[in-house]
């Protein structure tokens, strides 16, 4: 039975850059279950799906407009330390979930961290990327 919009699947991967570096990959959990047209996956992965049959595996090339989009350069931002929580101490690299003045919450990269200020990137870490998965599934059931 081929994949279809609405079915629930069950699928491993391996996510890889463009020079082979692995960036995820469910062979070391559970495989991943989801129901399709959920909004669960990037664009391009769920596309990658339709269409397979139980035990099928492929290789995909997911461009960065299906996956999570182009880089934006406005999403990095500077901050004054004075700003921050007093004692707190940002490390380049961690990530730190920012309140927004409308109330919503992102999630954010220190990128740099000087003693007057640090500067965050609120895109995600493979926004601008093209993604290569090794994609296997491993179970499709119908909904009606």
């Amino acid at each position: 039975m081929a994949v279809k919009q609405g079915d629930i699947i069950a699928v491993h991967y391996t996510g890889k850059l463009a020079d082979g570096t692995v960036f995820d990959t469910s062979y070391s959990r559970a495989p991943l279950q989801l129901k399709l047209g959920a909004g669960k996956l990037i664009a391009g992965f769920e596309k990658a799906l339709i269409g397979m049959n139980k035990g099928e595996k492929k290789t995909v090339v997911i461009p960065s407009a299906e996956a999570y989009g182009p880089r934006q350069e406005q999403a990095v931002v500077q901050m004054e330390r004075k700003n921050l929580p007093e004692g707190f101490a940002p490390k380049v690299g961690q990530r730190l979930e920012l309140t927004q003045e409308d109330d919503r919450n992102v999630l954010v990269t220190v990128t740099d961290v000087t003693d007057t200020t640090i500067i965050v990137d609120a895109n995600h870490p493979l926004a601008g990327k093209d993604l290569t998965f090794d994609i296997e599934l491993v179970s499709v059931e119908g909904v009606d």
